[in-house]
């Protein structure tokens, strides 16, 4: 991939580097990372041996941070008492959010009652950890709005931790209407966008953007996932997220530059980072700044 034009620093706030797509050349892809502005990368994990290796990267590699978290499609074998795995892996400190949890009526890997029991069990512990959720929802807009409105309108919400962090979750790949953007504003969420947001044919994502707060958007590839254009049909990876960035400036009328600093800001913030500053070797070092 040719190296785009400098932008201020980007995240790809979610980024499935564990998976085998990325078995053969792991180390690459993170050097076009680095080398096209990428200096934070979140790994949600899909179910627990992914969240196993989802901290074991960021072990390795000093920029990616790892979330835990069974996936709808995961929770058919969801049991109630996988959540004291997930809480011993959540403590570990490069966890930062607990993800990737939602529902998925687009494929029927589990039934809706089966991820509504796992979705709800991890909602409940993230309040508990005081940990924000990454949300994953597809074909699914009005029972994951249920679930979260809900969710945050509990006193064990209300009276926990997470309701004292600036948010409380990410609508992750968002694809939702101007209707419930709106009311995830109000739950303390913030919406992420990636790959589809480059496409051709996604007019209606494209006439939605403008009406979005940019000041609750943050940047994702979803990689190996939604390759943005021009390289839809391939592998995507973390250092696309700079071709999400590009595209979301000329879609609201301002520069990528400022595109960048917003939503890494923002992402900073959202899961409790805080860049140091005057850091050599091209790679932000990052500090835990809250982990009630």
């Amino acid at each position: 991939m040719a190296d785009l034009p400098a932008l201020p620093a980007l995240v790809d706030s979610h980024c499935h580097l564990d998976l085998e797509q990325f078995a053969a050349d792991r180390e690459a892809v993170m050097a076009r990372a680095r080398a096209n502005g990428v200096r934070l990368i979140v790994n949600p994990g899909i179910d627990l041996q992914h969240s196993r290796q989802a901290i074991a990267l960021a072990e390795t590699y000093d920029e990616v941070y790892a979330a835990v978290g069974i996936h709808p499609n995961s929770s058919a074998s969801y049991a109630p008492a996988m959540l004291d795995e997930l809480r011993a892996l959540a403590a570990h400190p490069k966890v930062v959010a607990i993800g990737e949890i939602g529902l998925d009526y687009y494929w029927h890997d589990a039934t809706p009652a089966q991820q509504r029991v796992a979705l709800r069990d991890q909602l409940a512990l993230a309040a508990e950890l005081g940990l924000p959720v990454i949300i994953h929802n597809r074909e699914a807009d009005e029972d994951v709005a249920a679930e979260l409105r809900t969710w945050v309108n509990r006193a064990a919400f209300r009276n926990s931790p997470l309701a004292a962090r600036p948010y409380a979750g990410v609508l992750h790949a968002f694809g939702g209407d101007v209707a419930l953007a709106e009311e995830a504003y109000g739950w303390g969420f913030v919406l992420s966008l990636g790959g589809p947001v480059t496409f051709k044919n996604a007019r209606d994502l494209h006439a939605l953007v403008p009406q979005l707060r940019r000041d609750r958007l943050m940047l994702e590839t979803d990689a190996p996932y939604l390759t943005p254009h021009p390289h839809r049909g391939k592998r995507n990876e973390p250092g696309y997220v700079k071709l999400v960035c590009e595209q979301l400036a000329r879609l609201v009328g301002v520069s990528a530059a400022q595109v960048a600093a917003e939503s890494t800001a923002l992402a900073e913030q959202f899961f409790g980072l805080e860049a140091a500053r005057g850091v050599g070797n091209g790679i932000a070092e990052y500090t835990l700044t809250r982990r009630s």
